[in-house]
């Protein structure tokens, strides 16, 4: 028996062209993806204000004093937030602290200045910190194990953890051992 051999005209008829894409749903389609994702921003913003007042019970940070005196350590890189002592992931915006940014810190007797171009600076009193570590998280940024300098300090009834990260990153160990040295100096004075 041989096989049955169709003619192409016969196969051509048969044959289906792709569907053409209907324009109007697909368009519907974007406009309902990109109405999402701004209400989703939306919630996040609001939810990040919505935080701000919830921690508007936190006292205004103080003024950096116009004579700091001599500096003792100092340290370029980024600030990458404040959370809530020991709460990794309870990040503090109130008064411009959840504000990721470039930051210059400077340790003196008078306390630590943090100058942050583009966000609020600000300025821990000597007497209110309470220590530092090396970590490897902080609200929203996860770093290698010790890759980020953790400053605990009081501010009003508040315990405060803040992340640093140095440009040079072997500068860490010296800020954790001053502020340790300095904090254990304090309270061996009161």
């Amino acid at each position: 028996m041989t096989p049955h051999i169709r003619p192409a005209a016969e196969l051509a008829a048969e044959q289906k062209s792709q569907d053409v894409t209907d324009l109007a749903a697909r368009l519907g389609w974007v406009v309902g993806l990109l109405l999402l994702i701004a209400l989703l921003y939306w919630l996040m913003r609001e939810g990040w204000k919505w935080r701000g007042v919830l921690q508007s019970g936190i006292p205004e940070l103080p003024e950096t004093p116009e004579t700091a005196g001599e500096s003792r350590l100092t340290m370029t890189g980024r600030y990458h937030g404040s959370t809530t002592a020991g709460q990794w992931l309870d990040r503090i915006v109130a008064h411009g602290l959840g504000t990721r940014s470039r930051a210059e810190l400077t340790l003196t007797d008078e306390g630590l200045s943090v100058v942050r171009p583009g966000a609020r600076d600000f300025f821990v009193p000597a007497a209110s910190l309470r220590g530092a570590r090396l970590d490897k998280g902080i609200a929203g940024k996860v770093l290698t194990e010790g890759g980020l300098l953790v400053i605990t300090w009081q501010h009003g009834d508040t315990l405060i953890d803040s992340g640093f990260r140095s440009d040079r990153s072997e500068e860490h160990r010296a800020w954790v051992t001053t502020l340790d040295s300095t904090t254990t100096h304090q309270e061996g004075a009161r």
